[in-house]
């Protein structure tokens, strides 16, 4: 077990035991190994990962919803931050939205391996989830290096019911990327952004982006990748 991984846990009130400690493991062993023949990430050095995988994961813990609750991961790649929370958050039910049909293959077979029974694997894009059944469905959406803020907000919004947030993990160029996404947030219900700076070994100006639901999503949104062409709001 990393101890960090229960230190940040910890800000949450999270006590992670020692089988949610070796399904995290075993995952980043799964995650090493399938990285060999696809890119899922660029991180190929073990401690590393621990870090800057399950330990940045783990810093969304403290802005999730205490009870049961739903979560997307939008573009969740190799399954950073959406797999770890599922093994964190037992209570929570993580839908992992990935369009690339090799990774959603990769997310689903790593969440049978590992028995995740709190785990949906959605192969879309995030524009067609947001207008598919699932959308206004979950409390939570949360993206990791996905797409600049204006472009996250048009794709995870929707997929939130009001009164949910979205949690956007971001680094320091989330400054200049705000004030263009402020069209987009309004048009798809959010609030103002609060901002949580992330306290990680090694990393600078991290921080994590919370966009609360106040209101109904414009059933224009998201707009299909043919219409947007490649625009953002």
């Amino acid at each position: 077990m990393n101890p960090l991984w229960n230190q940040i846990a910890a800000r949450a009130g999270v006590t992670l035991d020692e089988h949610q400690s070796a399904r995290i493991s075993r995952y980043l062993d799964l995650l090493m190994e399938a990285n060999a023949t696809m890119n899922l990430t660029r991180i190929t050095d073990r401690a590393q990962a621990e870090v800057q995988h399950v330990g940045d994961s783990l810093t969304v813990l403290e802005h999730l919803p205490k009870g049961a609750h739903r979560l997307a991961d939008v573009g969740s790649g190799g399954g950073v931050p959406g797999i770890v929370l599922a093994i964190a958050r037992a209570d929570a039910q993580v839908t992992l939205i990935e369009s690339t049909k090799k990774k959603a293959a990769f997310l689903l077979r790593t969440a049978e391996a590992l028995e995740l029974t709190n785990v949906t694997v959605l192969p879309l894009r995030a524009e067609e989830a947001g207008q598919s059944d699932v959308r206004e469905k979950f409390d939570v959406a949360v993206a990791r290096a996905v797409a600049t803020i204006d472009w996250l907000a048009e794709w995870c919004l929707p997929l939130v019911k009001k009164g949910g947030k979205v949690l956007l993990m971001k680094g320091p160029r989330h400054a200049e990327e705000l004030p263009a996404a402020q069209r987009a947030i309004k048009a798809a219900g959010g609030g103002a952004a609060v901002i949580h700076p992330v306290e990680l070994p090694g990393a600078t100006g991290l921080v994590i982006v919370e966009i609360a639901k106040i209101g109904r999503t414009d059933k224009r949104l998201p707009r299909e990748a043919t219409i947007a062409k490649g625009k953002a709001l």
